[in-house]
């Protein structure tokens, strides 16, 4: 069995032999911002995750006229194929590409394995910043079927309790259960109440992945989500804390083994832990 959509995936060798393509342009997004100053493949330019991609003033995304004056700063049009890569095994290289996805940008690839196989493949890196021409980028149209809103999860829990819908908590488990409000080695962030939504399953995004970051074959992918009763007919939620790790899932399900109707669920844990009039469970799945 091989992946639905394998042409989303590309090989750290296939990104070495593109890099002075004038229909490609590498992005990487980590999560340590700083990263990328420190050396990055040649070619590639940076995005901020926070800085380029959110509107702090209100908790939201950049409109899509604002994302695409990025684009053209980036020397991206329309038909652009954008590569992206990052640290943490691609978490937010997945979240940039769910945030392009769902905002009509058609050539998206992810780089198996992220910066770190590159890295380990001794792969050229260079701390030179590339100077590029603008581009010509017309806004394209939001696709809601890519993402959920807090209302919408809510309503979504009677589908879960019928059959017909899914969610996919994809934190660690002691997350899951309530035990930490955030991910094991990172700062408590000031969410009020640990736990999951009702009826999720826990399948953390780290179990999609070999050792080495790329992602696991297609029959084991399918395997790990079947046993839990995540299945290509149901509607599927996937959602973690700030959106990054189920965005990496959300790019398995949709992409990689080709569920036909998956959202990703960007307010997460930091919005349902903290709302008004949503309930939660704690501890193990029931």
């Amino acid at each position: 069995m091989s992946y639905a959509n394998p042409n989303v995936l590309v090989s750290t060798d296939w990104v070495l032999e593109n890099l002075n393509n004038p229909e490609v342009r590498i992005l990487e997004v980590n999560e340590d911002i700083l990263l990328y100053d420190t050396g990055h493949i040649p070619g590639s330019q940076k995005i901020d995750w926070q800085a380029d991609l959110w509107d702090d003033t209100i908790r939201e995304f950049i409109q899509p006229h604002e994302l695409a004056a990025l684009f053209e700063r980036l020397d991206i049009s329309n038909d652009t194929t954008i590569v992206l890569y990052g640290d943490k095994n691609n978490w937010w290289a997945a979240y940039a590409f769910w945030f392009f996805s769902y905002n009509g940008h058609q050539k998206l690839k992810l780089m198996n394995g992220g910066r770190i196989k590159w890295i380990q493949e001794n792969k050229p890196l260079t701390t030179e910043v590339p100077s590029y021409p603008k581009g010509s980028y017309t806004p394209g149209q939001r696709d809601p079927s890519l993402r959920a809103f807090r209302d919408e999860v809510l309503a979504h829990l009677e589908k879960v309790k019928a059959g017909k819908g899914a969610l996919v908590d994809v934190r660690s488990p002691a997350e899951f259960t309530g035990e930490k409000t955030h991910m094991p080695e990172y700062p408590q962030e000031g969410v009020l109440r640990g736990g999951h939504i009702p009826g999720a399953k826990s399948i953390p995004w780290a179990t999609t992945v070999n050792p080495d970051g790329t992602f696991k074959s297609a029959e084991e992918l399918r395997a790990i989500y079947e046993s839990k009763g995540v299945t290509p007919d149901k509607e599927v939620i996937a959602y973690c804390r700030i959106a990054e790790r189920s965005s990496h899932s959300w790019f398995v399900l949709k992409h990689l083994l080709g569920f036909p109707n998956v959202k990703n669920y960007d307010g997460s844990w930091t919005e349902w832990g903290n709302a008004v009039g949503v309930p939660i469970e704690k501890g193990p799945e029931k």
